[in-house]
């Protein structure tokens, strides 16, 4: 008897789902068997179903599709953080959520949960299968959803349906991937263009949804002699091989590309829906170009906002565009940031001390020293500034974070989809000692495949950006430091190479030989704690902010985490005087 657990995987393995991330168990136990039965699709055991979810989130943005489950109950509550950090990512997952046998539907049952209520916010389907007539023609639709809404869909799977004989579905089974030309009319198009043509100073905004149209952004940023920045998401797609690139805005950016964007006459945004408004100009004209219209004007307000593809709508715009000759702001603009990196080094320069390693070092070592198509994955907070700052883009590498959410543990599950999903590419994870503490169970799941992951752990034995978060608000940071096991201990202890590194004078080695072994290692780094990283607008009231901090810790008898504050940023301190 073909069962509905066998449809499913059939289905799936027909849309190229190579994996399902789960926890075996209970309501997943005929997926399971399925998926033993079936060969061709692999079931990946992780400790953790959040850490299930962030790996196929990792999956879906590199390949495209992707699968997790979580069994009934805990299960499903387990998904939500990784889930919610898929589906504002924009990545297309098929969360297969098991539920209790339907008679005990609505009884209060063990570990019943209510799966529209819970995913309904973090998912643009969200559904489930009560006979086995409805649950091909679900999935199907699922499976649309997910990639043509590009988000989570979420399939509810009771576990006796799943046991039950499939039945034929009366609808379609395949699904369709249609491509599309989307591009705004010509009469909006004509419009643009003349703002363009009159307008001297033109700088171009790039979000991820402009990473595909590379050539397209560079000839356009050549036609209008314009500087192009960038947000964290757009960095991997726009800033190799351009000479018009400024670097990144917003908290984790740099002066060059804020100055740009307010010195402008026209700010053209494309594919990006940046979320940092106080970083966003207000002085003066604002062109923004998305796929999604509803995301138009929400982060600013828009002498223009228009629906299209990037690439579609740039390749339409540009025969109207008459190519300017005046690159004067263009040059200001690059020497400005060209003076940026070279005050960026200056702190690449400065190694550190024993266990207090600079971060920047550490970050622009591996830059060095990491593979044309690496890709890497990094920790919510301080990991996310030094990567941005010194991890280059070469067209090729890959860069996944989370983003959008925000939250911390991302990288080291991040870390196992990219690792299954490209097997011959180096993979590092950018950890942060908070970040790979919450979710530290799954390194098991990394030594139980042998995915030659690289964990690099910036263990600066704090929430190092929640640690600056508070001083600016002028408040004394406050449980915010980490007394932690020895990482490279517990990698060892794990199964697989563990390194831990107390001096600059190690990480150059270190690296090499994470790099040159061909299994999981984890290098363990004593960072600098009093690592400061400052945004590219400094507010005064920050300012006074972080002078008041300092002084409640001096008067509360900690001076020497001052005096080593201020010894580690004297440079930031220049820049503010």
């Amino acid at each position: 008897m073909r069962k509905v657990a066998d449809q499913v995987v059939d289905m799936l393995i027909a849309n190229g789902v190579k994996r399902i991330y789960a926890v075996a168990g209970d309501s997943l136990n005929e997926l399971n068997d399925a998926v033993r039965r079936n060969g061709q699709i692999k079931w990946i055991h992780v400790r953790h179903e959040e850490a299930g979810a962030y790996a196929a989130a990792a999956e879906a943005e590199l390949e495209g599709l992707a699968c997790c489950a979580g069994s009934c109950g805990p299960g499903h509550v387990h998904l939500i953080n990784g889930l919610y950090d898929a589906h504002r990512t924009g990545v297309p997952v098929i969360a297969i959520a098991s539920t209790i046998n339907t008679p005990e539907f609505g009884t209060d049952y063990f570990q019943g949960t209510n799966t529209i209520k819970l995913f309904d916010d973090c998912s643009c389907y969200n559904q489930v299968a009560s006979t086995p007539a409805q649950a091909a023609r679900m999935l199907q639709s699922a499976i649309q959803h997910a990639i043509h809404h590009k988000g989570v869909a979420v399939f509810g799977l009771p576990g006796d349906v799943s046991a039950m004989a499939a039945e034929e579905s009366i609808t379609a089974m395949q699904n369709y991937r249609s491509d599309t030309v989307l591009r705004p009319a010509d009469h909006e198009l004509e419009s643009l263009a003349g703002l363009l043509n009159e307008s001297s100073k033109v700088t171009i905004f790039c979000g991820v949804g402009a990473a595909a149209a590379h050539k397209e952004v560079v000839e356009l940023a050549g036609r209008l002699q314009a500087p192009v920045g960038y947000s964290f998401r757009g960095k991997m797609g726009i800033q190799y091989n351009n000479p018009y690139e400024v670097g990144m805005t917003g908290l984790l950016g740099l002066p060059s590309a804020y100055h740009s964007m307010h010195e402008a006459d026209v700010v053209l945004l494309l594919g990006t829906d940046f979320p940092y408004t106080p970083f966003m100009p207000v002085k003066n004209k604002i062109v923004q170009i998305d796929e999604k219209p509803e995301r138009l004007g929400r982060r600013a307000k828009l002498s223009m906002g228009l629906c299209g593809n990037i690439k579609d709508t740039l390749r339409a715009l540009m025969p109207h565009l008459t190519p300017k000759t005046d690159d004067h702001f263009l040059k200001v603009q690059l020497e400005l940031y060209d003076k940026v990196k070279e005050h960026l080094q200056k702190f690449v320069k400065e190694t550190g001390t024993n266990n207090n390693i600079q971060p920047e070092y550490v970050a622009a070592t591996l830059n060095e020293l990491a593979a044309g198509d690496a890709i890497f994955t990094m920790d919510t907070g301080m990991c996310c500034v030094w990567g941005a700052r010194y991890i280059t883009a070469t067209g090729k590498r890959k860069m996944l974070g989370s983003f959008n959410h925000g939250s911390m543990a991302n990288a080291m599950p991040m870390a196992i989809g990219a690792a299954l999903t490209y097997p011959g590419r180096q993979v590092f994870a950018l950890c942060g000692d908070g970040g790979l503490s919450m979710l530290l169970g799954d390194l098991a799941t990394i030594r139980q495949y042998n995915l030659p992951v690289k964990l690099i752990v910036f263990n600066n034995r704090a929430l190092g950006m929640v640690k600056l978060e508070m001083e600016v608000q002028g408040l004394p940071d406050n449980e915010t430091d980490m007394v932690n096991p020895d990482f490279g201990v517990i990698a060892r202890a794990m199964g697989f190479k563990g390194i831990t590194v107390h001096s600059p004078e190690g990480v150059k080695g270190a690296l090499q030989t994470a790099i040159d072994d061909e299994g999981p290692v984890l290098v363990n780094i004593m960072t600098n704690p009093a690592a400061l990283a400052m945004p590219p607008k400094v507010e005064w009231e920050q300012v006074k902010g972080y002078a008041l901090s300092m002084s409640k810790l001096i008067l509360g008898g900690r001076m020497d985490e001052v005096l080593d504050t201020v010894k580690s940023n004297y440079k930031h301190l220049t820049e503010l005087l």
